[in-house]
């Protein structure tokens, strides 16, 4: 089989957002030799809703240091949810991002980790809430997707129960936090290229080193 490389991320996730601009250039420089596939790792799936209050203090003393140290910026539509948690309306849950990740990459498979980074910025950056519907119509344009299209498939049980799967396949992957980057190059066989915030060139030597020993 040929070699895949699995990006495992979530739309929440801060440090997966940090990261965005690492595994966009990787699929750049990388994409035309290697298929690239982005999973959702479902981090935030309540079984009830939960406002954002439960995690904004976590998330307040956090996103500095991933400022800091990746070199990215949290929007300040984004932070007035975290610093007012009691004026928010959000309720976060990772399904309905999932779910619109598995529709556009199903039609536009090449584009699915610039798709990812998209969402990332909508979220952190913009302040758009990725459980409302409306959050993902600015992309429909961008990405050429038909809208009618795209808000049927958003209601079908059927892209669901594929944004679920993949939240098992991260699982089943053993990926226990986000980012996380893997190569398949055999039926059983991964190499982990990144568990966590990992800088471009470091990867890359990682991609790199695995090539050469398979010949590719």
């Amino acid at each position: 089989m040929n070699p895949t490389i699995f990006y495992c991320y979530d739309a929440y996730c801060g440090w997966c957002y940090g990261f965005s601009p690492v595994i966009k250039k990787l699929s750049e420089a990388y994409g035309n030799r290697i298929p690239f596939e982005v999973l959702s790792g479902g981090m935030i799936v309540p079984e009830q809703p939960l406002p954002i209050s439960v995690t904004a203090g976590y998330i307040e003393k956090a996103y500095p240091t991933v400022e800091e140290y990746t070199g990215i910026q949290f929007g300040p539509d984004y932070l007035w949810h975290i610093k007012n948690p009691d004026l928010s309306d959000w309720f976060p849950n990772s399904e309905m991002p999932a779910i619109a990740m598995c529709i556009l990459k199903e039609q536009y498979p090449e584009k699915q980790v610039a798709f990812a980074a998209d969402l990332q910025y909508a979220l952190h950056f913009e302040g758009r809430d990725l459980t409302d519907k409306e959050a993902y119509r600015h992309l429909l344009d961008k990405y050429g997707v038909n809208p009618d299209a795209f808000y049927e498939k958003l209601e079908s049980e059927y892209y669901k129960e594929q944004a679920h799967y993949e939240f098992q396949l991260c699982k089943q992957l053993q990926v226990t936090g986000f980012p996380c980057v893997l190569i398949q190059v055999s039926e059983t066989k991964f190499h982990l290229l990144a568990r966590g915030y990992t800088p471009y060139d470091d990867l890359s030597a990682r991609l790199d080193a695995v090539l050469k020993e398979l010949g590719a």
